[in-house]
């Protein structure tokens, strides 16, 4: 990952665009730079074997931007062009401290300033479902996953470092929100399959990932609860093992737009979804295995609930900002409605904790 320099403390959803870095380009499984990439060393072994550091992993829900916030980053901008990072600059501090961090690129709409503002926020790479934007993500400096340009892009994950470990993210999509892909080119986006899943989580490892993070765009819009798919796949990718090691170390839902729980499962992470304008920001804290071919574990995972002002057109940091005095009303039926969604499948018992 390329050095910079953290200030904040973690991630964010970018739900001002109506949900809700620096590494370049896209690496292959022995660390071949691909989109001029830099070239990572793989690990000496996979499993973790002499690797000494932990890492934060920061993930964030759909960066989704509807007119009212494109007309908001013109006028940040100005009006001259487009300004992302003004929305951004709340949580801005959030991602940029962890090692890794992750949103959600919804959008099939190409917008260079966009993928620009998620990585000075501090965006490392993004889940995608349209191979319209890749080309901009690139030119940001962001890796990506989920959508594809070729058949051979299709089958890389996004290579990422963090800490002393090598990180493999796969990405799947539920749908194509009813756009039609021929068959000849069903590489385009990855659509949820779970022996295919499986499959690439354990090609992802054989190449020498030491933590495999799978990025899902699934369920029904505007439920908090979690449907009975995401509820039954969960439990089997998380069921999955190859020697007795879990082929996938932690799942991120997007798509619902509206925060979802997070659950422990079969010893594996869920974030079922973070959200939308109410949503929430996960962060976990990944030390490493106790031995060869033992997993890296989450020694610490917590949530910070956000919210967007949309007359504003800004992130909030719910906690952050009710601890900085923002005794409002709104801002605190904001963050106790996802606090309750984000714990009612019993996640505190299992250690989740807000930030």
């Amino acid at each position: 990952m390329t050095q910079r320099t953290r200030q904040g403390t973690v991630a964010a959803t970018l739900v001002l665009l109506t949900t809700a870095a620096g590494c370049a380009g896209q690496t292959g499984p022995a660390g071949t730079p691909q989109h001029g990439g830099t070239v990572h060393p793989a690990p000496s072994a996979a499993g973790g074997a002499g690797v000494t550091r932990g890492f934060t992993l920061v993930a964030s829900g759909d960066v989704l931007p509807h007119d009212s916030a494109v007309s908001r980053a013109r006028t940040d901008a100005g009006g001259d062009g487009y300004d992302f990072r003004p929305m951004l600059a709340g949580v801005r501090s959030v991602v940029s401290r962890a090692d890794l961090a992750i949103c959600h690129y919804a959008t099939a709409t190409s917008l260079p300033q966009l993928a620009k503002a998620l990585g000075s926020t501090g965006y490392d790479s993004c889940s995608t479902t349209s191979n319209r934007s890749l080309d901009a993500l690139d030119t940001a400096g962001l890796r990506h996953a989920g959508s594809a340009r070729t058949a051979a892009e299709a089958r890389r994950p996004a290579w990422l470092r963090a800490g002393g470990a090598k990180v493999a993210q796969l990405a799947y999509s539920s749908g194509t929100n009813g756009s039609t892909v021929a068959d000849e080119r069903s590489w385009t986006v990855s659509r949820i399959d779970e022996k295919k899943i499986v499959a690439d989580a354990r090609a992802a490892r054989r190449a020498g990932a030491d933590v495999v993070v799978v990025s899902l765009d699934w369920g029904h819009q505007w439920r908090t609860e979690p449907d009975d798919r995401q509820l039954s796949l969960g439990r089997r990718l998380t069921a999955s093992t190859t020697a007795g090691r879990p082929d996938i170390d932690l799942v991120l839902g997007t798509h619902a737009r509206v925060p979802q729980p997070y659950e422990k499962v079969n010893g594996t992470w869920i974030v079922y979804g973070m959200g939308g304008n109410q949503g929430s920001m996960a962060r976990f804290t990944f030390v490493p295995p106790a031995g060869p071919g033992r997993r890296w574990v989450v020694k610490k995972a917590e949530f910070v609930p956000t919210w967007t002002d949309t007359d504003a057109g800004r992130v909030i940091n719910l906690p952050e900002a009710l601890h900085g005095g923002a005794d409002r009303d709104e801002l605190r039926e904001a963050q106790q409605a996802i606090l309750e969604a984000v714990l009612s499948r019993g996640a505190a018992g299992d250690g989740l904790t807000m930030g």
